[in-house]
């Protein structure tokens, strides 16, 4: 694949930072192995002598303490490589490698081989990708509807931004066709085409609507990108939340051509708050995402790297995929006790799917517009839920639908809420 189609004429500016590399191979050894007698008075890194933190203690819910010593604390405490910790990295690696078996890994003499980069939460990897990919007025295909916060990205980039609808099993690739339909095949190979490059999509658990692609159409719209020569923004924070196993194949994990970027998050796993994901995909575009890091946010924070590297240590990655089981038992028993409100308090009000993964429900109220009654009269009802015009394109027009999370209340509070609403629906 010729990458330079896909990428920004401002992306395409970006140059390496000598500094930021120097002080990755200082940082990495590189320098010192090739040569022990050489002094390094180039990198601008502080003395670790100044910071206040000397060690760490972590204690986990099973009891057991993970302790980072005072070597460890300091090199969490430094700069590092842009990409991530080395140990991090490599493990992350072995991981995807473990799950997805990425056919481009290690692929010699492949145009786009397989390269991994850990980003401060993978929401900061995908605004970066985008902005590495989409040019002002660029035709950009998003699955409709959507996660709010890329609508957030994509919107000031474009407003040419095309929907590809969704149903119970993810996006519909019959949709796609159609969102295609105005342009050929060929067309991706004609200078100055404004055909789409770029396809967003959220495989499973979709937010907001939980639903999950089958395998049978994951294949069918990787055979469409390859067609229209188009980048599959797989964005999966939910892949481990799935509540039926095995897990549904990865695009990641068909991708001979090199055309997939794939987003993974720590926050529905391990924390939120430590802001760690990782962006997987074809070297030559994530190159452009590891030199914009390099002048923005540097790399993500060493602390949290080293701390979630520490704890993947000690689980494993068998240790690791029991965790994500557990995880996903505790989300599916939460659906469900969902699901069985609702069909008390809702039946005849409302309708909805059952969710695949992740942690919401979609629901359809009988009404022609969600918004002020959720805004207004539910928040006066002293309960919470998001209107659907928020993961719309065109959030002016109305609509009836609501998201609904359920990973984070019991299952008393459920009730109540669901009460309360049904009470707002029978007042008209």
């Amino acid at each position: 694949m010729a990458y330079t189609r896909f990428l920004t004429e401002r992306s395409l500016k970006r140059k390496e930072d000598y500094l930021r590399r120097m002080s990755e191979k200082v940082l990495n050894a590189s320098i010192v192995q090739e040569n022990p007698s050489i002094i390094t008075m180039a990198g601008g890194m502080p003395n670790p002598q100044t910071f206040p933190i000397q060690e760490v203690s972590l204690k986990l819910k099973n009891g057991k303490r993970i302790d980072l010593d005072e070597k460890t604390t300091r090199i969490a405490l430094q700069y590092s490589g842009t990409k991530g910790l080395p140990p991090l990295v490599n493990m992350l690696t072995e991981l995807q490698c473990r799950i997805h078996n990425p056919p481009t890994y290690k692929a010699e003499g492949h145009p786009g081989p397989l390269d991994l980069i850990v980003t401060s939460g993978s929401q900061d990897g995908l605004c970066k990708v985008f902005e590495s990919m989409v040019n002002p007025d660029d035709k950009v295909l998003i699955e409709h509807p959507t996660y709010s916060g890329t609508l957030a990205i994509v919107k000031p980039l474009t407003s040419k931004a095309i929907p590809v609808e969704s149903d119970i099993d993810g996006l519909n690739p019959a949709s796609l066709r159609q969102a295609l339909s105005p342009w050929s095949p060929s067309d991706a190979t004609r200078p100055g085409s404004d055909i789409p490059k770029v396809l967003y999509l959220v495989p499973n658990g979709g937010n907001p609507t939980g639903a999950g692609l089958t395998l049978d159409r994951k294949k069918e719209i990787y055979k469409i990108a390859q067609d229209y020569n188009l980048i599959i923004m797989e964005d999966d924070p939910y892949f481990y939340l799935q509540f039926t196993k095995p897990y549904v194949p990865s695009f990641l994990s068909m991708d001979t051509d090199g055309r997939v970027v794939r987003f993974d998050s720590f926050s529905k796993l391990v924390s939120s708050g430590m802001r760690l994901g990782f962006v997987t995909g074809p070297k030559p575009l994530l190159e452009r995402l590891e030199l914009h890091m390099q002048c923005s946010v540097m790399h993500a924070s060493g602390l949290s790297q080293m701390a979630l590297y520490k704890v993947l240590e000690d689980w494993g990655i068998e240790g690791f995929l029991k965790h994500a089981e557990t995880t996903a038992e505790l989300y599916k028993t939460k659906r469900d006790q969902c699901l069985a409100i609702m069909e008390k308090h809702l039946k005849g009000l409302a309708e909805w799917t059952v969710p695949s993964g992740g942690m919401f429900v979609w629901v359809k109220l009988h009404v022609e517009d969600s918004h002020k009654l959720i805004t207004v009269r539910a928040r006066e009802k002293g309960v919470l839920f998001v209107p659907g015009s928020v993961f719309m394109m065109d959030s002016s027009k109305p609509s009836p639908y609501i998201r609904a999370s359920y990973s984070n209340c019991t299952e008393e509070q459920m009730d109540t809420a669901f009460q309360r609403l049904a009470e707002i629906l029978q007042e008209g």
